[in-house]
């Protein structure tokens, strides 16, 4: 599919379209993420990515997912990961349990105050992403820019053993 890139070869720099895009990409997402964790803050007293660790919890049968599988699905380092679930385990909405199966591993568990937290804080979470995504965008434009994104995601998660993803970290 894509082929290595030859470091070696002249740059093929950006166009000055490609660049637009490129920094509109940037500007937006940094705006989102910070938009999303002001609301998750002020709201919840959480950052963002705590909210996708408890959303993942919640989705998951008995609430409960391997550190390492838990890690894979938010994407983010394994020492990321525990600091987080430290964090969130010092609140009380979320505890660790050792993996019957396998004495290095351990489980995220959601708790029931962690649960409560997440109900609360959802309805205003989805209301901050309809107003600063989906609500600027037609049906047509939110299907492309889903589209595109899952190519881009697709491209950097290589299959190979020994690929270098932030959970395998």
């Amino acid at each position: 599919m894509n082929k290595a890139p030859d470091f070696a070869a002249e740059p093929r720099w950006l166009t000055a379209e490609e660049q637009h895009v490129w920094r509109a990409y940037l500007h937006a997402t940094t705006l989102l993420e910070d938009h999303l964790d002001r609301q998750l803050q002020r709201d919840a007293g959480m950052p963002h990515v705590y909210y996708g660790l408890l959303v993942g919890l919640a989705e998951a049968p008995r609430r409960r997912l391997r550190m390492t599988e838990l890690a894979m699905q938010v994407k983010i380092t394994r020492s990321r990961l525990s600091h987080a679930i430290a964090r969130l385990e010092k609140n009380g909405w979320v505890r660790r349990e050792d993996c019957p199966a396998d004495k290095r591993g351990q489980f995220a568990v959601l708790t029931d105050e962690g649960a409560e937290v997440l109900r609360r804080t959802a309805p205003g979470h989805v209301a901050a992403v309809r107003q600063a995504l989906f609500d600027r965008l037609s049906p047509e434009q939110q299907k492309a820019l889903g589209e595109i994104m899952e190519i881009v995601a697709e491209g950097l998660q290589p299959k190979e053993a020994g690929a270098d993803l932030p959970w395998l970290r």
